[in-house]
């Protein structure tokens, strides 16, 4: 192969990439909480050896596929009406204590087992302001839930829920559709702001979205076309300088 299909190449790989993560924010749109992701490439020069010709034509622009990230962007709050419904509105994450360890997330849909204890879609138990897993008793009755997170039942107050921040949140890994892991340390949310009977939708703009999937689509066919012109022009130019002259 010449250097024009190895630069294809290296630029229908990144677009299979791109092409993998806009597929998956789609396909989440409708996950409470989820966070979009984000492909991010740059160009990757190679000079040329014994290069002549015009300024600029001793480089090779390869495409390189650097990372995937999560946009963190808030999304919408809407109205439930369910009282175990929360949102977060600004920053912070609810705990979930899961079979792997203490996970994070901003989908705030729970309900609460015959056990009294509140869990999340997955049945990971929501963690309280002290990390140990959120109970209500089965006799007690939720009634209110104020935006620092304060539990109020028939009884009194009876507990709070825990919201984490970590310093780079760039850090977080995602695992599945919803939920996030922390590689540093996490450390309590000061100013907690928490809405009952609400939840947090994706924040996948649908439309953008949609639109980068078409034009994603349209760049890898023209660039295969490319790479299949190229290969019908080498395969045409070698037979022609094989052809015995004097057939």
């Amino acid at each position: 192969m010449d250097n024009t299909t190895y630069i294809a190449l290296s630029r229908i790989d990144a677009l299979s990439r791109a092409l993998d993560v806009t597929a998956n924010n789609l396909a989440n749109a409708n996950v409470d909480g989820f966070k979009a992701s984000k492909e991010l490439f740059s160009e990757y020069l190679v000079k040329q050896k014994d290069a002549q010709g015009v300024p600029g034509s001793k480089e090779e622009s390869f495409s390189q596929d650097q990372a995937t990230y999560q946009d963190h962007l808030q999304g919408e709050l809407r109205q439930t009406g369910n009282l175990t419904d929360f949102a977060i509105n600004n920053e912070g994450y609810f705990s979930v204590r899961t079979t792997q360890g203490v996970r994070l997330t901003r989908n705030g849909q729970f309900h609460r087992r015959m056990d009294g204890t509140i869990v999340d879609g997955s049945g990971n138990p929501l963690l309280d302001s002290n990390g140990r897993n959120l109970v209500i008793q089965p006799q007690e009755d939720i009634l209110s839930v104020a935006s620092d997170g304060t539990i109020s039942t028939q009884d009194g107050a009876i507990g709070s829920i825990g919201l984490v921040t970590v310093d780079n949140i760039n850090t977080l890994v995602p695992e599945g559709s919803y939920l996030l892991r922390p590689t540093t340390q996490t450390h309590p949310v000061v100013n907690k702001e928490i809405r009952q009977g609400m939840l947090e939708s994706s924040n996948v703009n649908t439309v953008a979205e949609t639109t980068r999937l078409i034009e994603i689509q349209r760049e890898h066919d023209l660039i295969f076309q490319l790479v299949q012109t190229e290969s019908t022009r080498r395969t045409n130019a070698i037979d022609k300088i094989t052809t015995d002259p004097t057939s």
